[in-house]
């Protein structure tokens, strides 16, 4: 019998992971700070809770998807709704916090006889869809696999270590992400300046070393101009951020994390915040007057 879920958190990548939950036959229970979010989920078969307590007291496992470490504090454990758990139950955060509150959530929960993991996710609101997102799980391994049909139809889980590695690799993630999507958008824009086609640049690195799913996805984002958010600059910063303090704290120095956070950083002070990462082409062109890569309007 599978068991019954409470999501956490019905936002973007919550109410899709949802769906992909209700369309594989799993009880949901749904809860979000914007209740609208959460309602929108009961025509999919979802059960709405009034609050968090009454969706994580109604549960076995639950998930939390939240917009970061703070919301997460706030909502499970501020509130009080963690005392709500039921002991031996299980508690997945798929929301992106730093990998030392993870440790610290996984501590202050197993005390109470609740499991946890960490497992944050790479894929966007299309991998979410699609069920093909990136699952990094950190925790106990026998965890993990009580997890793995909760998990299946998200997409790939791996186990990667220890409560906090599931965040410690999706900062890993970001970083990658991060200076993929800067060099893309640097190439595009050099493509532009010399004179070739941004377009057919794109097409013709797709097979050979250059290519990548950020080439091929985000590079086509900025050749249509499409900055309707799918993964959101401003969460981009906040995990470079993050990214950085590990780093610091491990007295590891990472040059190009610093200089991609900087140029994230400044593009969302420039009102990008709410835009598609990929977006980080419009930073280099205001840097770069009056190259443009494309002649198309941009799409908001």
């Amino acid at each position: 019998m599978k068991p019954r879920l409470a999501l956490i958190g019905c936002g973007r990548m919550g109410s899709r992971m949802a769906r992909r939950w209700l369309q594989a036959g799993f009880h949901v229970t749904v809860w979000n700070r914007d209740r609208e979010k959460a309602a929108a989920l009961v025509a999919d078969g979802a059960v709405l809770a009034s609050t968090a307590s009454e969706a994580m007291a109604a549960c076995k496992v639950v998930m939390t998807m939240l917009a970061n470490g703070p919301a997460v504090e706030e909502v499970i454990f501020d509130s009080g709704a963690s005392a709500d758990l039921a002991s031996e139950s299980m508690l997945i955060d798929m929301s992106s916090i730093c990998p030392e509150m993870a440790r610290d959530h996984a501590k202050r929960l197993l005390q109470q006889g609740v499991d946890y993991l960490d497992a944050p996710v790479s894929g966007g609101t299309s991998g979410a869809e699609q069920g093909t997102l990136a699952i990094m799980c950190g925790g106990e391994a026998s965890v993990v696999d009580r997890g793995r049909p909760v998990f299946a139809p998200l997409g790939k889980v791996t186990h990667v270590g220890p409560h906090g590695s599931g965040q410690l690799t999706k900062l890993c993630n970001q970083v990658i992400v991060a200076t993929t999507i800067g060099a893309v958008a640097e190439a595009l824009l050099l493509a532009q300046a010399g004179g070739a086609i941004p377009a057919a640049v794109l097409k013709a690195l797709q097979g050979g070393f250059a290519d990548s799913r950020i080439l091929r996805e985000h590079g086509q984002r900025m050749v249509s101009r499409d900055w309707r958010p799918g993964g959101i600059t401003r969460y981009q910063v906040k995990d470079l951020i993050a990214a950085q303090e590990v780093a610091t704290a491990e007295g590891v120095g990472l040059p190009m994390l610093d200089q991609i956070k900087d140029l994230f950083a400044t593009f969302q002070e420039h009102d990008g915040g709410d835009l598609d990462h990929s977006a980080l082409l419009l930073e280099l062109e205001r840097r770069n007057p009056p190259q443009r890569v494309g002649d198309v309007p941009d799409q908001i």
